[in-house]
């Protein structure tokens, strides 16, 4: 399944953009992937992984503006339709199997 999160976070002061940014980055060390602005994205393996990615992300989420957290299987990601420009690179590369393995 792939994990999603969408936020809105204000950046009208210092401390806002500080939040957002500490936010993103936190998503990032965390395996997620930018898929459009405000919009990350992460494969998890089963319900489980799920849960701890969606634990990760309540305990860090800043608590002003809005964030949503949702997942889709693997069959509704694949009927995602892509209409303009092109697919990012890692999308390119996965394809619709998200398993990498390093050695």
């Amino acid at each position: 399944m792939r994990l999603f999160v969408t936020f809105d976070l204000p950046t009208k002061t210092k401390d806002d953009r500080h939040c957002y940014t500490v936010f993103r980055r936190q998503l990032l060390d965390e395996g997620f992937v930018m898929m459009q602005f405000s919009t990350y994205i992460r494969y998890c393996r089963n319900d489980s992984e799920y849960a701890k990615y969606f634990r990760r992300v309540k305990s860090f989420a800043p608590r002003r503006g809005d964030i949503r957290i949702f997942a889709i299987t693997e069959s509704q990601y694949k009927k995602m339709y892509h209409f303009a420009g092109r697919k990012k690179s890692d999308e390119e590369l996965l394809g619709p199997v998200a398993l990498i393995v390093f050695e």
